[in-house]
């Protein structure tokens, strides 16, 4: 089996849960998903199959779109409502006005902590194990990039906002650096994902579709909009070989077709044409 499919994750299932769950449905060890939800956080995540598993890192790249939600006046170790209270404030009043224009502040380019509580690797070690181990390290800093950001709701002591991120961006950390803006304390209550790159949360299926085969596997002319180039007999041999080409057309990537279908995805670099995804 070769594909990609998008699941829905629902609440309380790990990233590793599912891949579980698919590795037996599917009958095959070869899947991995494009990016990790925390077991709290719901919504798209991208699972490849078979050969598909090439355009992991690919897809990893691509901007993800959330929907979080804080609560103010609780601070946790884990940045996130599931974690261990550290500290509590009552009657916490945020102005809308000045919220606002603290979410703006934090569009473009910035430079992020990654929460102690993340898989990021240090010295070999998960940043968790060392949190659970109680041994103080230096998190690692990282540059990230907020394309979009809207405020969606303010109720009591409760905001919803959407977010659009560039590829590595804890909305955990994001959270806590917008309450230290405001000068309060607050952690993430719920967090959506609702979009990576073009795949969408509602062209998505939960396990349950997946378990009644109600779900479509997605090919490569449906995820990348690449210009097309036929092959001819002898360009086509040199392709299902892995060879390179050298073509007059100056496309970053090109669909390799032959006899209507698609074979390859060339990618130029040197000012040559490189295997970059087999059928």
């Amino acid at each position: 089996m070769n594909g990609i499919v998008v699941i829905n994750k629902e609440k309380d299932f790990t990233s590793r849960d599912v891949i579980n769950i698919l590795n037996k449905k599917f009958n095959t060890k070869k899947i991995g998903h494009t990016g990790t939800l925390d077991p709290m956080a719901t919504g798209v995540l991208v699972v490849c199959i078979g050969r598909y598993t090439k355009l992991v890192d690919k897809i990893t790249s691509y901007d993800k779109e959330y929907i979080a939600s804080i609560k103010f006046g609780v601070k946790t170790d884990t940045l996130d409502i599931t974690g261990k209270i550290l500290e509590k404030q009552e009657n916490v009043v945020v102005d809308k006005c000045l919220l606002i224009n603290i979410l703006d502040s934090f569009l473009g380019y910035s430079i992020q902590e990654v929460p102690k509580y993340a898989a990021v690797k240090l010295n070999g070690k998960k940043l968790y194990e060392y949190a659970r181990n109680n041994e103080e390290i230096k998190l690692p800093k990282r540059e990230i990039e907020v394309k979009e950001i809207e405020l969606l709701s303010m109720i009591n002591d409760e905001v919803t906002f959407r977010v659009v991120v560039s590829k590595g961006t804890y909305i955990r950390s994001l959270i806590r650096d917008i309450c230290e803006k405001l000068g309060v304390i607050g952690t993430m209550s719920s967090l959506h994902r609702t979009r990576q790159g073009n795949f969408s949360i509602d062209k998505s299926y939960y396990l349950q579709d997946i378990e009644n085969k109600n779900y479509q596997l997605l090919t490569m002319e449906d995820l990348f909009s690449y210009p097309y180039y036929i092959l001819n007999e002898e360009e086509y041999k040199k392709v299902k070989n892995g060879a390179f080409l050298e073509l007059k057309e100056d496309y970053a990537f090109v669909f390799m077709q032959y006899k209507k279908e698609v074979i390859a995805i060339y990618k130029l670099e040197e000012k040559k044409y490189k295997p970059f995804f087999m059928v």
